[in-house]
């Protein structure tokens, strides 16, 4: 939610407290109006719609318990965060327990304040984005935004349909760019738990000293920076699924951590003393080979059988072509709400012989770059990117069969996953980071890749 989007109510019988809130907001680049009591903050309240209610507890005519009851009745979406003196802490505590978002305590630091309506606001669009999911269930995550006719898909889709309801970890694998946060959705969706949150987090983006952090929650104090009480994305998510996007990325001392929560399911904050039980389920996805992993001892066994109960894998687009019309029209419609697009028998052509190393990614990218340089609702030939036309070339035959005396797999692989390294730092100048970005991969994935080959990079940027 953008500051200039969120519009604050601050209420106080003080005019002192009510003229200080509103200029610090305001500067803060939100929309604020005040009221003097829980009366005239309700006549606001039938005039306009807010984001945040900040009122005091003791006010005159109509105090802060009965305007949080009649906020919560009448638009429980709107947070509310209590102003209570020191001394009065349990009346804020049981306001909490009736639907308040947080109390701040006078006196009271502006950096406090700034956080707590910060991260209310993001709570509240949290939940607005999660209502418009479930409003959108039947029509996007029954299986709508996973396109495709071919038998692979089918068996996707069968297995989506018999263990969605289940309560065992899923580990969904496959390569970059083909859909693995779409099944983790579906997933979601189609059990018992949709009425929960869906969270997601990308194990490969968030730095290793922050990442317990966000998984686990913190106490205030807990370090440097922790000015209030944190949840983790587990509590957070707490009857829903937690998605774990690169979990092949997880550092060692989190491998560890995680095990522990999925074995007890109970998180512990940072600093923090207790238990705190949790009721989530996990989703994990890689782009890794994870027994691989295992057996060179960088991911844990135990770990790996505690996520890997049932097995989900991808097929990449190459190996389920039949499905590109299928996918052309579904970003077709997707992009401009139109329903059919001719494409040129060359340019089909050209799309089927593709090698597609950036997988379903990578296809809804090129039609996208189609309808901005073609003409009219026609994908043809000249608005496909210079190197698809040249790959797709040379892809005919490239592996038409497996030769009499036989393949070595891991090699041939290797020898393409190679290639297309070399291909992605020519293309970004040697930086890592950005071809990183290219191939859809985190920097330590790339990282990891490329000394596996012993390949080195210049002009490097971390």
């Amino acid at each position: 939610m953008l500051k200039s989007d969120a519009h604050i109510l601050v209420v106080d019988d003080e005019e002192s407290m009510r003229e200080f809130l509103s200029i610090m907001l305001k500067r803060e680049g939100y929309g604020v109006n005040v009221a003097s009591d829980g009366a005239q903050a309700l006549e606001l309240l039938k005039e306009n719609n807010y984001d945040l209610v900040i009122s005091d507890i003791q006010m005159p005519r109509l105090g802060g318990f009965e305007l949080l009851a009649q906020v919560m009745s009448r638009t429980p979406e709107t947070a509310m965060i209590m102003i209570t003196a020191f001394s009065s802490t349990e009346q804020a505590v049981e306001a909490m327990k009736q639907g308040a978002y947080d109390y701040i305590t006078k006196p009271f630091k502006n950096e406090e304040i700034r956080l707590i309506v910060k991260n209310a606001l993001e709570r509240k669009l949290l939940k607005q984005e999660n209502q418009e999911l479930k409003k959108e269930l039947g029509r996007r995550y029954s299986f709508g935004n996973l396109i495709g006719k071919s038998r692979s898909m089918q068996q996707v889709y069968d297995l989506i349909a018999k263990v969605a309801a289940s309560r065992a970890n899923i580990l969904v694998t496959g390569e970059s760019g083909t859909g693995k946060e779409l099944v983790a959705r579906a997933l979601h969706y189609n059990s018992d738990r949709h009425e929960a949150p869906f969270v997601p987090i990308n194990c490969g983006a968030i730095p290793e000293n922050l990442l317990e952090s966000e998984l686990f929650g913190h106490e205030k104090g807990s370090f440097t920076g922790a000015i209030q009480q944190k949840q983790g994305l587990f509590e957070v998510a707490n009857g829903g699924t937690l998605f774990l996007d690169e979990i092949g990325e997880l550092p060692a001392m989190m491998q560890v951590k995680l095990l522990r929560v999925l074995q007890e399911r109970e998180v512990r904050r940072v600093g923090g003393t207790r238990d705190i039980p949790v009721d989530v389920r996990v989703v994990a996805a890689t782009n890794k080979d994870l027994e691989g992993e295992v057996a060179s001892g960088t991911f844990r066994e135990d770990l790996f059988y505690r996520l890997n109960v049932i097995r989900l894998a991808l097929p990449p687009l190459r190996e389920r072509r039949d499905d590109i019309p299928l996918l052309i029209e579904h970003f077709y419609q997707k992009l401009t709400g139109k329903k059919e697009l001719h494409v040129s028998e060359k340019a089909m052509r050209r799309l089927l012989d593709y090698g597609w190393p950036g997988n379903i990614r990578e296809l809804e990218n090129i039609v996208e770059r189609c309808l901005v340089l073609g003409q009219g609702e026609e994908l043809s030939e000249d608005c496909l990117p210079a190197n698809l036309v040249a790959d797709s070339a040379g892809t005919e035959g490239q592996l038409s069969q497996i030769p009499d005396t036989g393949l070595d797999i891991d090699a041939y692989l290797g020898t393409i996953e190679k290639d297309i390294l070399l291909k992605a730092l020519d293309k970004t100048g040697g930086v890592r980071k950005k071809a990183a970005e290219l191939l859809g991969i985190s920097f330590r994935s790339i990282r990891y890749r490329l000394a596996k080959f012993g390949i080195e990079a210049d002009g490097d940027e971390e």
